[in-house]
């Protein structure tokens, strides 16, 4: 029978990391001696030899956080938790300038395996959640602009009352800045600011300035990055994000890169960091229909097409990246002075700017190819979430902005959706007459399809989500695929294209 004592845990966890390359072998010592100061052990058994085989990281650490716990050390709440993790992951986890390092020296080799290496890193040493993410609920919705992608996020825990009571008792603390300040590395973490020991930042020069390189810990698609500037500024959307943007795609051609509009409503949850998403994945929007090419003035060797899409997509390509990046600013410069009443588009209204574009590069080949997605955040009385935000009608579904993964065609829905969804599926077989009162008129409508089978009303209840979605992501743009629509977005591409 395998020795479980603490003793022999530290030593399997210690004796995994090196194995795995993660630490020197000459980092044994200190790094069991960590352990041992952590856990609060002062007295360890030299003499015990690694099990065969080794059991898995995450096992080890599982049993660790377990003993500080039965020890009290720490308490059972969330926070001191995630703490304990960190710290302990940090362990086998290389310093920032190791990890720097090896991933340019992978970098020459390929960039594809530097960035595999590096993701590699971040889930062996827990900053990414992997069995978190693993609780995730995936299905898709056949609609008639092609398959979307819906996702229940159960991986990103809800904060309860009392986390959040915590987090407000430490407010004012002014560090880190924010979630994505590169002051995260590595740090310990509080009541309100993410335990970060074990976290680590790719060093990404842009241009002369500095950004980081680094994974999203609880990534919503495949190898989920984020580029982060330097600086704590705003997003903003400029010619240097284009820039920037088609320079990614130049260092990373296997990644996407995308850049929210830097707008309320319509910029994603966190505007107050420069920063941008990528990451290896197909999304359902990459595969939209064309419906149309453009000639674009000043541009012949750009191939433009408008897309069929809920959202209004310009898309553009050529294998010289300089004429992508000036077709993109023009366009982007067009649109934020464009005004349309008759579609309810004002560039600017009390002194707020509404017109924006949400930008998506990736490679095609040798081919540099970025959507150009028009986006506008107006608010009226009739609808003060914003016109181009999802209607009432479908935000007991999702209400949050629409941000770069939606506008792509991906749903991040709220975890509470997986119990709420269950209790409507008990609402459609009469097992229940209790369901939440946001979701009542959409269950009742639902009914009205019945009778159901237990076995398949979960499937038509996803098949409703999708419908939801869809329509979230329709009410998010500005120019609709109806004749209307169509004639209002070819009022503005009227102004882009040879006259």
């Amino acid at each position: 029978m395998q020795d479980s004592s603490i003793d022999q845990v530290i030593r399997d966890f210690v004796s995994k990391g090196i194995a795995a390359h993660r630490i020197h072998s000459l980092d044994e010592r200190y790094a069991i001696n960590h352990l041992l100061g952590l856990l609060g052990i002062d007295a360890y058994d030299v003499q015990k030899i690694p099990s065969i085989p080794l059991p898995n990281l995450l096992d080890s650490l599982d049993r660790m956080v377990s003993y500080a716990v039965e020890k009290h050390l720490i308490t059972d709440v969330p926070e001191e938790i995630e703490i304990m993790e960190a710290q302990i992951m940090e362990l086998i986890t290389p310093l920032p300038s190791e990890v720097n390092k090896r991933f340019w020296m992978h970098y020459e080799e390929a960039p594809m395996r530097a960035t595999d290496e590096f993701y590699r890193l971040s889930q062996d040493n827990d900053y990414i959640k992997t069995r978190k993410i693993a609780r995730n609920k995936h299905f898709s919705f056949d609609s008639k602009y092609g398959k979307l992608e819906i996702t229940i996020n159960l991986s990103k825990p809800e904060k309860t009352r009392q986390q959040m009571e915590a987090a407000r008792a430490t407010e004012g603390g002014n560090y880190p800045v924010c979630a994505l300040c590169m002051e995260n590395e590595g740090y310990r973490g509080r009541a309100g600011a993410a335990a970060r020991s074990n976290h680590r930042i790719v060093r990404l020069p842009l241009f002369g300035e500095n950004w980081g390189f680094q994974y999203s810990p609880y990534s919503y698609y495949n190898e989920h990055c984020i580029i982060l500037s330097e600086e704590h500024v705003p997003m903003h959307v400029t010619e240097e994000t284009i820039a920037n943007l088609l320079e990614i795609v130049t260092l990373f051609p296997h990644y996407f890169i995308g850049s929210n509009a830097g707008l309320p409503i319509v910029g994603g949850s966190i505007l107050s960091h420069e920063h941008y998403q990528g990451g290896r994945h197909h999304f359902p929007m990459e595969a939209a229909k064309v419906l149309r090419t453009l000639a674009l003035e000043g541009f012949p060797e750009v191939e433009a097409e408008v897309l069929f899409w809920p959202l209004s997509v310009i898309r553009l390509r050529s294998e010289d990246r300089d004429v992508v990046a000036a077709a993109a600013c023009t366009i982007m410069e067009e649109w934020q002075n464009y005004n349309d009443p008759q579609a309810e588009i004002l560039a600017e209204s009390a002194g707020m700017r509404h017109n924006a574009v949400t930008l998506i590069a990736r490679r095609v080949k040798e081919a540099y190819e970025l959507d150009v997605v028009l986006r506008n955040n107006r608010t009226t009385e009739s609808f003060p979430d914003g016109i181009f935000h999802p209607h009432p009608d479908v935000q007991h579904i999702k209400k949050e902005n629409i941000g770069l993964i939606e506008v792509l065609g991906l749903a991040i829905l709220p975890p509470r959706l997986e119990t709420e969804l269950s209790e409507v599926a008990d609402y459609l077989l009469g097992k229940t007459a209790v369901v939440a009162s946001y979701h009542r008129e959409w269950a009742e409508e639902l009914k009205q399809q019945g009778p159901f089978e237990a076995d398949s009303v979960m499937e038509m209840i996803q098949e409703a989500v999708g419908e939801k979605f869809l329509r979230v992501i329709e009410d998010a743009g500005v120019y609709k695929q109806t004749p209307e629509g169509q004639a209002g977005f070819y009022r503005f591409l009227s102004t882009l294209e040879n006259k």
